[in-house]
């Protein structure tokens, strides 16, 4: 996707969004007083530079906006600030960043996956002498080891597109997290996860609100019943693991660089924008799936 592509799609959005806005809030009497000289880079203008930077392939923003952005889009944004100006408007574009991911979900169709993946903020043997995260961040274990930071929760569909995702410390359970409170009225049908979502208590949670949870058991627990189709499903649950890895290698959800909680959150927010934006995100072939319905019973 071009720059030029991508903000127009962020300009209109932008429009639509203070379009909605100036029908819910009362007109300003007299304008707001400010201080030192105006700001001339608009927010329509500070996002799509944030989005591409996760396109771009570059692993260090402050690269990418001083060898890239100033030197090649100098046309496309006459109004470049200086990089220490521009981090420091980025937590405002924050609420609108979060409005347009929101606003980008595909949609549910009855198959959903679940999973999890740790985001570091600091090597682990800089836990102790690290400040910038904590009171937000959290030390847990993986099966890729310990580490210091937080845990990205997603859900997606047989598309690979975005239905929810949410933050949380490192040592939150995957099992009691409230990813299920917000995204419970886009899902519906058939969920699936991996062991870490074993719970009896969380299956009769989401069966109440019309949401069935399958995952794979342990070896010394009884077998959960399954038909064909949810084996096969289950099996393909790794389309899943397949999403992270590209948001991990491609987006680059993930780095140790950040300097405040704002900044990080801007930083996932914009990968997850980038990797939705993606025109093409291979899905699961549900033919077989279908072969096995139309296969004829033998009694």
């Amino acid at each position: 996707m071009t720059i030029l592509t991508l903000f127009c799609k962020i300009d209109d959005f932008f429009l639509a969004y203070e379009k909605c806005q100036a029908t819910h809030c009362l007109p300003e009497t007299t304008p707001p007083e400010t201080r030192g000289r105006p700001r001339h880079q608009h927010p329509s203008e500070v996002m799509p530079i944030l989005v591409a930077f996760h396109q771009s392939g570059y692993q260090v923003f402050k690269h990418f906006y001083e060898r890239h952005v100033c030197v090649y889009w100098v046309n496309e944004f006459p109004h470049l600030l200086s990089y220490s100006r521009f981090v420091e408007l980025k937590k405002e574009v924050l609420t609108l960043l979060t409005l347009y991911l929101y606003a980008h979900f595909g949609e549910c169709s009855g198959i959903s996956f679940v999973d999890s993946t740790r985001l570091r903020v600091c090597d682990n043997q800089r836990i102790s002498a690290h400040r910038v995260f904590a009171e937000q961040a959290g030390r847990s274990n993986t099966s890729m080891g310990w580490f210091y930071g937080f845990k990205l929760h997603l859900l997606i569909n047989e598309k690979r597109d975005l239905l929810g995702f949410e933050g949380t410390p490192g040592n939150t359970d995957d099992r009691r997290l409230p990813l299920w409170e917000l995204s419970t009225e886009r899902l519906f049908g058939n969920l699936y996860g991996d062991k870490g979502y074993i719970s009896k208590d969380l299956r009769e949670l989401l069966k109440a609100q019309g949401i069935h949870l399958f995952y794979k058991v342990r070896k010394n627990m009884k077998p959960l019943p399954l038909s064909i189709s949810d084996e096969v499903l289950l099996k393909k649950r790794v389309i899943i693991e397949s999403v992270i890895k590209e948001l991990k290698t491609q987006t680059q959800v993930e780095h140790s660089r950040h300097r405040s909680f704002a900044n990080f959150q801007v930083n996932v927010i914009s990968a997850l924008i980038a990797y939705q934006l993606l025109e093409n995100k291979p899905s699961v072939n549900l033919s077989e799936l279908q072969e096995i319905n139309d296969s004829p019973v033998l009694c």
